[in-house]
């Protein structure tokens, strides 16, 4: 009987730890994003220790893309109007430059402006190689960054990431159409 009663309670203390290490968060990931230092909008750096103790939600983006940025774009202001009515201020955004050349931060800062974006809690970033965003992207968000060799646009995917106040991203969304902004902001809720 003590061997049962043994048995059930490790049973339940390894179901238990289980459900503690997603935070609730229902079809959680746990990818560790790497350390990084990149530039912001405003020429200051902003890393990933910068970030540590906060929930951030992050976006891959170009400022010349032809199609799928600027939909994103308004759509993650979209989400920040929210997050600012649900008293989340304290939620970081990140969105990652795919166009490093291209996009330097007077030009990062020059595209917030055209989406009334509030820079107090949402940094673009640059200041780093095609070659590295690429491995960064791949590496850390499970995404693809690509530059081709001819042409303008850059190839990369449309999710929005929400990571956590360890650094790990625990949960990506679409970020493109029908995004589930109320289930971003539960989630959001959920981790902190």
């Amino acid at each position: 009987m003590k061997k049962v009663y043994a048995i059930l309670m490790l049973a339940a203390v390894i179901m238990f730890a289980a459900g503690c290490g997603d935070s609730g968060l229902k079809d959680a990931k746990n990818y560790p994003i790497e350390d990084f230092t990149f530039t912001n909008q405003n020429g200051e750096s902003l890393s990933k220790a910068d970030l540590k103790g906060k929930v951030w939600v992050s976006s891959f983006i170009f400022t010349n893309c032809a199609d799928v940025c600027p939909p994103m774009t308004a759509n993650m202001a979209k989400l920040q109007d929210l997050m600012k009515e649900e008293g989340l201020e304290d939620v970081e955004i990140v969105s990652f430059s795919v166009d490093p050349a291209v996009d330097s931060p007077e030009v990062l800062k020059e595209y917030g402006n055209k989406f009334n974006v509030d820079f107090t809690n949402w940094s673009f970033l640059t200041g780093y190689s095609q070659e590295e965003i690429e491995k960064f992207a791949l590496e850390s968000f499970k995404t693809l960054v690509k530059k081709p060799e001819t042409g303008d646009q850059v190839i990369h995917g449309t999710d929005f990431y929400l990571v956590d106040q360890k650094g790990d991203m625990r949960k990506y969304y679409t970020g493109l159409k029908e995004v589930p902004f109320e289930q971003i902001i539960e989630d959001i809720k959920t981790l902190q």
